[in-house]
């Protein structure tokens, strides 16, 4: 057969705007992708705007970047604002942070696998946000998809409460305005703390209860998918929740996996650069560290497709998010793939709620919660940490007071790079190479790697025209190349429609 080319765009049920574009051919005797082009299609500007900012703006204005996992961006900012303003934040004050982002990790990796993943692998009810669907592949019996369309609906109930949870501490979920240089803004009072216990032991309950054995269900039923999804088999973590006021101990450390089975090896911020090759931006700013970045855009640009710059570690593309970190903390490492990243995340998900029970008994009411600390003049930090999704790095620079750099890279920018200037695809890029597509204008197998990442493009782009309205989304062979192409005949479904894709030929 021909080389097939599909399109999907947009991706959905992720935060943000991807379009993917995978090539289908015949391989062995199987229909399965050869190639893979991964597109942010949407630039926000997120590090422009903090220039000439006062320092204290960062952490509130950078949670803005994305209402789903918006806490690792607070986080990251006051890290770096903590060692800017060289100050040492009080042990509520860590405790609180940690808590915090503890309940956005468990409300994200809950949410994931329920409203964005596992739709991917039942026929829910005739009705939305169920249908409309795709049909194929769909192996559970009527009794196991009744299950999980309840346990999607009792989710719903576990998201809130975790939202709820955190606030108790952040004051609001989501966008908390808590943090801030040198500690906190909340005091932890008896009845908060106790209120939080309460939210805890019941979300605690479902994740072992519900969440473990729905993952475990689906990775038996579909152990296919073991072998696929693979990536480039590097694994990076920044490491997270510190769990002593040093700043040295971490619940989830840092370090990352080379080639898949390596011992796990340090990381060096230093190794770190962002290439533009294949993003609009302009090429100048290649080939940087972030603490030396620019974003400065360039559209149109010559090969370029994507709106993320393309992140790598000493030229290398890495995969992060929880199964690079389980993997660098020794809790799972079975293997690279679609559903060990479902079981990773479930896993993670029990280890940060059991820690955060520990973490709420060490709250000392009373306690100090902030440490006075005023910006510098002139300083230049950087702030490494988590996100649900993957390492997470902010980068800055002051001068006179004032933010003069502030670059951001974030998980999905790793995860869906577009290719760097050596060819080399980016983590889903490559993960999708070899996946099996039994039926070209159903490719759920494709969709099913992508969400196997939880991307969150909101986060990862660095130009919507208001005047287009909502794309229309589109699936199905598609004549020519990708960048360059016109369609033809496409398989159109618009978001929210309740009538299956229909072929426009």
């Amino acid at each position: 057969m021909a080389i097939t080319t599909l399109v999907i765009d947009p991706v959905t049920r992720l935060e943000g705007h991807l379009k993917i574009e995978v090539k289908v051919d015949m391989v062995g005797g199987k229909q399965q992708v050869v190639d893979a082009f991964a597109t942010g299609t949407l630039f926000r500007g997120f590090e422009t705007l903090l220039i000439n900012r006062p320092p204290d703006d960062a952490q509130h204005i950078t949670q803005r970047i994305c209402g789903v996992c918006p806490v690792p961006h607070g986080m990251a900012a006051v890290m770096a604002l903590d060692k800017a303003y060289r100050v040492t934040v009080p042990a509520n004050a860590r405790i609180m942070r940690n808590l915090v982002l503890g309940a956005n990790f468990v409300q994200s990796h809950i949410l994931h696998f329920y409203h964005l993943a596992v739709l991917d692998f039942i026929n829910g009810p005739d009705m939305p946000p169920w249908q409309p669907s795709w049909v194929a592949d769909k192996r559970f019996n009527a009794a196991t998809t009744t299950a999980l369309v309840n346990n999607y609906v009792k989710a719903l109930e576990m998201t809130r409460k975790a939202h709820e949870m955190g606030a108790l501490f952040g004051g609001r979920m989501p966008h908390p305005p808590t943090y801030l240089p040198g500690g906190f803004t909340t005091t932890p009072r008896p009845e908060r703390i106790t209120k939080f216990q309460t939210y805890l032991g019941e979300i605690l309950g479902f994740i072992q209860n519900v969440y473990l054995k729905d993952v475990e269900a689906l990775a038996k039923v579909y152990a296919d998918y073991f072998s696929i999804g693979r990536g480039p088999g590097n694994l990076l973590a920044f490491g997270v929740f510190d769990t002593d006021d040093s700043g040295t101990r971490k619940l989830l450390r840092s370090g990352r996996i080379a080639n898949g089975y390596s011992a796990v090896q340090t990381v060096d911020a230093k190794q770190i650069t962002e290439e533009v090759t294949h993003s609009w931006y302009a090429d100048r700013t290649g080939h940087l560290n972030p603490a030396t970045g620019a974003t400065l855009p360039q559209y149109p640009k010559t090969n370029a497709y994507s709106w993320l710059k393309a992140p790598r570690y000493a030229g290398t593309p890495y995969e992060a998010g929880p199964l690079a970190r389980m993997w660098v903390n020794g809790d799972y490492q079975q293997g690279i793939s679609v559903m060990d990243r479902h079981l990773a995340r479930a896993q993670e998900t029990f280890k940060i709620a059991s820690a955060m029970r520990g973490w709420v008994d060490q709250l000392r009411t009373g306690g100090s919660v902030y440490t006075p600390a005023s910006p510098p003049l002139t300083a230049t930090s950087s702030g490494l940490t988590e996100a649900p999704r993957g390492a997470l790095g902010h980068w800055l620079q002051i001068n006179n007071g004032r933010i003069s750099r502030y670059q951001v890279v974030t998980p999905t920018c790793w995860n869906a790079s577009p290719r760097d200037g050596a060819g080399k695809r980016g983590p889903i890029e490559e993960a999708l190479i070899g996946t099996p597509v039994a039926k070209v204008d159903q490719p759920v197998e494709v969709v099913r790697v992508i969400h196997s990442f939880d991307p969150c493009l909101s986060c990862a782009v660095h130009v919507m025209r208001p005047a287009e309205g909502v794309k229309i989304f589109a699936v199905g062979p598609v004549a020519g190349s990708g960048k360059n192409s016109s369609s033809a005949g496409k398989f159109y479904w618009q978001p929210g429609s309740d009538q299956e894709p229909a072929c426009e030929s």
